[in-house]
């Protein structure tokens, strides 16, 4: 098993940042892919960002591309995703997620692609 919390939510307003975190405990060795997801109010959960084991491959969704930063630091199983310039659409509940998958053969932009999640941590930007 995998166990992931997450933390850095908050208030911000918009076009401020924040820096999301997401400790892994565990049967990390098992893990492949790291990824961020959201899930706003009335909404169905979707993909954010996601990194490779290696740090070498990321992904993001179009709607974060180019304010956000997901990285990683494996020798404390720490996953980071930093968010800018941030918008009130932004406001939802992260969630941490962790795949056994590599993300060269599946499409880690699927949740069910993902074994592993945390409780979420809430972002709200306001206008």
């Amino acid at each position: 098993q995998v166990q992931l919390v997450e933390s850095g939510g908050g208030l911000v307003q918009a076009g401020g940042s924040l820096r999301l975190s997401c400790a892994a405990s565990g049967r990390t060795f098992s893990i492949y892919t790291m990824g961020w997801f959201r899930q706003a109010p009335g909404k169905e959960r979707e993909f954010v960002a996601a990194i490779s084991r290696n740090g070498h491959r990321t992904y993001y969704a179009d709607s974060v591309k180019g304010r956000s930063t997901i990285s990683g630091d494996n020798t404390k199983n720490l996953v980071f995703l930093q968010m800018n310039t941030l918008k009130p659409e932004d406001t939802a509940l992260y969630y941490c997620a962790a795949s056994p998958l590599a993300s060269e053969y599946v499409n880690i932009l699927m949740a069910g692609n993902y074994d592993y999640w945390g409780q979420g941590t809430q972002v709200t930007v306001s206008s």
